[in-house]
Parts: structure tokens; sequence; C-alpha cells
């Protein structure tokens, strides 16, 4: 086992991975910009090292300090989390050739599966799903054009080397082709630093649900099942949930068993995720996989009993998985919301003091925070300040938990999107499970009105 690990991120993932040390008796080292200085995670590491300024480039993004920060202080193994440098190749490289033990997969998968492009190539050759596209990266609009013609409209055209939305443009008719080819290209090239884009067919109305892996040094690959994360906004998450109220039995072993072919196939090692599209048939489609953990893998740790991050680092240290796939058993519902510092009906955030709060608690509820009174939400990150999940006996009762929850949510001093939430949670599609990923679209009010007075 590790004698101390450093986790190169912030906030509520950051303490997420203390509290998995603490258990296991292994210390930690935290790292922080100057915005962070008052922090929790820094607070509550047995170590903490100041890697620059508040800006990412300058600090959770700085390899060099923050593999110089686990020189100094000793840490044998580095936990990046999610986001900022969770899914960098050349981190898990640089660990390799410090003789830090990087908590993730190995460089070649993180970059194998971080080029959509050759992702899809990779999971067509293991028989895994993919939808109709292009075969490779996109050369030019002529290229774009006649891909097109072959698969029919509509289509997406994507950013191969990213994700969250950003390159992404859906086609509908010829004519709108050859300026969306180059605004896909300008955005990815923004984000990414390249312009590579590839085009699929595009799904109508699909939901998107996600299969969580978890694979050791030695050969095994166990699916912990699927979380439903049709809600969303432009491409990002706001709501997940395990199960799906969509997904049968017979249905999630296909998939499940999908995910783990798909993750055998790049001789995958530590927690992952196999993301898929599902149209309204059944049919679902690989669409990327993300080789981190998840922020949401807190709602398969409820229905599953699983700590995922605490068998990330055991698996990282060379131990077997503590479980095999018949040991899974899915028991009751957990829900997700996530409780982000941005108004809740323009979704401009919110950075600020939080002066006062309350949060809630009571059976099947459980929140990951960084927030307390006191604490600034800084504008230079992610606007993420608490995951605020509940369980219960079914979706109804985990419902019910959830409204319950979102009621007593206080932070004064921000604006959160706690109200967006609790209005969902009363939406008779929502409660049907008439799900999608264009669901808030229908879903925000003046378009709703808009639709009523149409008819």
């Amino acid at each position: 086992m590790f004698k101390k690990i450093l986790i190169a991120n912030r906030g509520e993932i950051a303490l997420r991975v203390i509290w998995a040390c603490k258990e296991l008796g292994v210390k930690t080292v935290a790292v922080y910009s100057e915005a962070d200085a008052q922090g929790l995670h820094v607070r509550f590491a047995d170590q903490a090292v100041c890697i620059g300024p508040p800006r990412n480039i300058e600090s959770y993004l700085n390899i060099p300090a923050i593999i110089s920060a686990a020189e100094i202080t000793g840490a044998d193994a580095i936990h990046p989390g999610y986001g900022f440098l969770s899914e960098s190749a050349y981190l898990a490289e640089i660990c390799e050739a410090c003789n830090i033990r990087f908590i993730g997969p190995g460089p070649q998968a993180i970059r194998l599966m971080g080029d959509k492009s050759r992702a899809r190539k990779t999971m067509q050759k293991a028989g895994v799903p993919v939808i109709p596209g292009s075969p490779g990266v996109l050369e030019d609009e002529a290229a774009a054009a006649k891909c097109a013609r072959e698969i029919g409209f509509p289509v997406i055209l994507k950013a191969s080397a990213g994700g969250g939305g950003r390159g992404m443009r859906v086609v509908r008719a010829a004519p709108d082709l050859e300026p969306a080819f180059r605004a896909a290209q300008s955005e990815a090239q923004a984000a990414f630093g390249v312009p590579d884009v590839y085009l699929e067919r595009y799904v109508d109305r699909p939901r998107h649900i996600e299969i969580q892996v978890m694979a050791d040094t030695k050969g095994q690959v166990v699916h912990l099942g699927e979380r439903e994360c049709s809600v969303q906004r432009r491409h990002q998450k706001i709501i997940e949930e395990a199960p799906s109220s969509f997904v049968t039995e017979k249905m999630r072993r296909r998939m499940g068993q999908t995910a783990v072919d798909a993750a055998k196939a790049v001789q995958y090692v530590n927690a992952g995720t196999v993301e898929f599209l599902v149209d309204p048939a059944g049919n679902f489609y690989f669409m990327e996989m993300n080789t981190r953990i998840q922020v949401e893998h807190g709602v398969t740790e409820l229905v599953t009993g699983r700590d995922l991050v605490k068998e990330q680092i055991l698996v990282s240290a060379g131990e077997p998985l503590s479980f095999a796939q018949k040991d899974i058993v899915w028991t009751g519902h957990a829900l997700e919301c996530r409780i982000n510092a941005e108004d809740p009906e323009t979704f401009v955030p919110s950075p600020g003091v939080i002066r006062h709060m309350n949060l809630p608690g009571g059976p099947g509820v459980r929140i990951d925070t960084y927030a307390h009174d006191g604490c600034e939400v800084s504008p230079y990150y992610d606007s993420l300040v608490a995951k605020l999940m509940t369980y219960g006996r079914d979706r109804m009762e985990s419902v019910a938990r959830m409204r319950r929850a979102l009621d007593v949510v206080v932070m004064e001093g921000i604006k959160t999107n706690a109200p967006l939430h609790r209005r969902i949670m009363d939406d008779p599609d929502f409660l049907a499970g008439r799900l999608d990923t264009h669901f808030m679209e229908r879903f925000q009010p003046q378009k709703k009105k808009a639709a009523i007075a149409a008819s």
C-alpha cells in the first residue's frame, strides 16, 4: 500500500480522496493555488503545498509544480480526481518516469480513448456498436459533405480531441454543413489546440447512459451498472441517477458486457466510464470513454455499496479487485443534483463568499462539498459547489428525499441552481422517467410557455 498520496485537484473531489485515504491509513498531500489557501482540502490533508497563482495554467495544470510537490513531500502516488489533469497522458508518463504511481489508467489507454476518432476505430474492431460516421478525422469540407451524403442527415460534427460540448455542431441539411464545419474546427482549435473534427449520424432524442467499469492489473474487469445522465444543458450534466428507469435487466447485462469488452480492448486498468447514446428503441452506441473517476460516481456507490475511490487506490497499489461480477448487486435508487454557483434562470456564474450555509441531512441523504460558512466560491474554477445525493428503496422515495433535501439548502451570499433542481423534481416528464438529452430544452419555463401558446 502507498504511504502517501498527493491529490492533484481541489474542492469536493480532493476531500473525497482524503476521506478514502484516511480509511486506508494513507497520508495525504493537498496542493492548492493562492486562491484556495483556505480550502478544506488544505486543512484536512496531512500536508499542503502551494503550487501557484489562481489561474489553472499556473497551478492545477502546472505539471512541473505538481511533480515537485510530490517529490519534496515524499508522495509515492498521485490521484488526479476529475477534470484538470485527470485525463493527461503526459502526467501519467511523467509519473512513471519519476517512479510515482498515477492512480488511473496507463498513458496508452488515456491517449487512445482521449482521441475520439481513434477510440471509435478501436471500438469498431472490438465489436462494440458505434454510431455510423466518418472513418477518421475529416480533411476538409468536401470530405465532410461526402460522408454526410453517405450516412444521411442529420449529422453531428465533433472535436476529435475533446468533449463537454465544445467543437460540436448539429447539421440537419446539406447547405448548413460547410459553415458548421468551419465553426466546429475553429472552436476545437480554441478549446483543445487542434482543429480536428469527425462526423457521426445524429441520433434524435437519445438518452445518455453510461456504464461504470473497474479493472485491475490482473486482467479482471467488472461493470457496476448504469447511470442515467440525460438531464443536461449544453452537453453538461445536471442530474444523474442509478439505475436508469429505461434500462431493463436484459439491457443492463448487454450494455455492461459491452463496456467490459471495450475496457479489455484497450487493456484498461482502474476506474473508467463507457458512455453510450441510446435511441428510443433501446439500441445503444458507443460515444466515448472517460478515463477517470466521474463526478457522479457517488450514485453508483449508493446502489452497489462499493467505494470506488478506495478501490481505485487499492488497484493502483497492485491489489486485485475486491469483488467479482457476481458480487455486484444493485439495490434501491440514487439521484444526484449538481449544486452550482449560478443563477437558476440565466445560468450566469455567481461567485462570491458564502455568508451562511445550511446543508440537508436525514435518512438517505449524502452531500459531497467543499463549502462552509465564510467560504469563497472562486471565479477561477468550475461553478460546482456541492453534489447532493439521495438514496431510497425506489425512484419515487429517492425523489421525495431529494425534494425534502433541496428545500433546506441555504447558501447565502451566492446564487445556486437549487431552485431549478427543485422544479425539476416536480416535472411530470421527469417523474415519469420520460428523459432524453433535450429534456432541459423542453423544461425551460419560457419554452414551455411558448409551446403551450403555439398549441
